[in-house]
């Protein structure tokens, strides 16, 4: 039973964080006349502009957090950034509120030492080998044992904040110093990680729901400086591969538990299958998903959150996405060059309508469908190169 919008017997949702995949949740969310709240750190973020409330808070200061909870009292908590106070998740879901997945889920995913060490310590499932730092000789022993090259990111992090490759030790204090700055929240830690030459990466959409564990086809995608570039679906993979992908990912989604979609990454090294991480909640690489499938991963995120089912997912032809990125700050933006990417077939642009911009900020993704998944991540890279980002 779903209520009505801003009666007193409405279905809220309350979004903690509304960028550019908050946004989507809200939509879909929307289509079902369920009454949204978007809370972000900044004003005017993309969710924020199409839901029906907005609070502007720092979700890791616990104060500030319950006051909005206590005030919207929301029946779905839907965390969707890294930089939340899941502890204080923890506390809210023990008096009864619906946190999505569940809380704890939340808070061992918001960190990668909890997650890593469910993931290599208590399932059993194939990593890198890792260690974990909180002082500079800490690290220096870390990357002694896990030897070089060695991957260094912090154990909070979203966007491949923070994140480098460690090939000569005479980089160690500066990856360090990186790390702890590009870190999110209260992260004192860094994570160094044996460096797998992999073949390729997938992202494994896997959604809990009352129709039980559904899988998305996988998602191939290739990042710079640790984050989403572009995505393609479906990426071609073994049978085989494919089997062992989604028997970890049930393995790690099923221990976390709850309602929502997932997004598990891999690395595939020949036949092996590495665990790489997972977001409980729609994930970057996902936005080919608009276009690509015959429900998004923001359909299927809200679907299994309202407890309805989730049918098999269908998948509408080879499909990519690209990122539109800012190459300066901005206070004021406008967009250029839409006519000529409009022009090339079966692309379509998704501009999120983040107030101001900096150097390297995502700013909208182009989707487009091709004969082939080439072709498709061709024509998506064209429509996106053609669009300019200008100081209006």
């Amino acid at each position: 039973m779903l209520g009505t919008p801003l009666k007193q017997g409405a279905t809220r949702i309350m979004l903690l964080g509304s960028g550019e995949l908050g946004k989507e949740v809200a939509i879909e969310a929307q289509r079902l006349g369920v009454e949204v709240i978007a809370v972000d750190r900044y004003a005017d973020a993309p969710a924020m502009q199409v839901a029906h409330r907005g609070h502007v808070v720092d979700m890791l200061d616990r104060a500030q957090l319950e006051r909005v909870v206590r005030l919207e009292k929301p029946d779905f908590i839907v965390p969707e950034i890294e930089a939340i106070n899941t502890e204080y998740l923890l506390e809210l879901e023990r008096e009864g509120f619906n946190v999505i997945p569940t809380a704890r889920a939340a808070n061992l995913t918001m960190n990668r030492e909890g997650i890593r060490r469910l993931a290599a310590e208590e399932l059993g499932l194939p990593t890198a080998a890792y260690r974990f730092a909180a002082t500079m000789d800490e690290f220096r022993e870390a990357v002694s044992a896990i030897g070089l090259p060695c991957v260094v990111k912090p154990i909070m992090s979203s966007s491949g904040k923070g994140q480098s490759v460690l090939r000569d030790a005479a980089d160690m204090e500066r990856c360090f110093k990186y790390a702890i700055e590009g870190a999110r929240g209260a992260s004192d830690k860094v994570i160094v990680e044996q460096f797998i030459p992999f073949d390729y990466e997938i992202t494994l959409l896997t959604v809990r729901s009352q129709s039980g564990t559904t899988f998305c086809p996988p998602i191939g995608h290739r990042q710079i400086d640790g984050d989403y570039h572009e995505s393609w679906q479906p990426m071609g993979m073994d049978p085989a591969v494919l089997a062992e992908a989604q028997r970890q990912a049930e393995a790690v989604t099923g221990a976390l538990g709850g309602r929502g979609i997932f997004g598990v990454e891999f690395f595939i090294t020949g036949q092996k299958v590495w665990f790489s991480e997972v977001s409980p909640r729609p994930h970057d690489t996902g936005m080919v998903t608009m276009i690509s499938q015959n429900l998004s991963e923001f359909e299927l995120h809200v679907r299994a959150i309202l407890g309805l089912p989730v049918p098999p997912v269908e998948s509408l032809g080879f499909a990519a996405s690209h990122v539109i990125l800012a190459e300066a700050p901005a206070a004021e933006v406008a967009f250029e060059g839409l006519e000529e990417a409009f022009s090339v077939p079966s692309a379509k642009l998704r501009l999120f309508g983040k107030p101001d911009t900096r150097k390297g900020r995502r700013m909208g993704v182009a989707v487009s469908f091709g004969s082939d998944t080439d072709e498709a991540r061709r024509k998506a890279e064209q429509a996106a190169h053609a669009v300019r980002i200008v100081e209006r």
